[in-house]
């Protein structure tokens, strides 16, 4: 009979404490993270107030587009013109068009 074949290990056998070592509170990390939030946060606020600008900027133009819409509303009542109905829009303006009120724009008569 022959020899028995005897396995010797190698580097694969090697046992080492990588991978097992339990995750531990380390400050560094930590450190790390509440810098990141606190860049997010910042960012997050830039937005945030460039959203309500143009919020502010489309308020404003609304506000123009009514007050030009009474001025002409006004002067055409001046002149006694007969002025369109009012439409609605917005909230609860669906329920006109439910109603079979028509759903907007001009209606041409001839």
């Amino acid at each position: 009979m022959g020899r028995p074949v005897v396995r010797r290990p190698g580097l694969s056998d090697i046992r080492t404490l990588s991978g097992t070592v339990e995750e531990t509170f380390r400050p560094h990390k930590a450190f790390l993270r509440v810098a990141c939030l606190e860049m997010e946060k910042t960012r997050r606020m830039e937005e945030r107030q460039a959203a309500a600008r143009r919020i502010e900027r489309i308020d404003r133009h609304i506000r123009a587009i009514d007050a030009e819409k009474d001025a002409l509303l006004r002067r055409l009542r001046e002149a006694g013109e007969p002025t369109p109905p009012e439409k609605r829009s917005g909230p609860g303006a669906a329920d006109d068009e439910a109603a079979g009120e028509p759903a907007g724009g001009f209606t041409i008569q001839y």
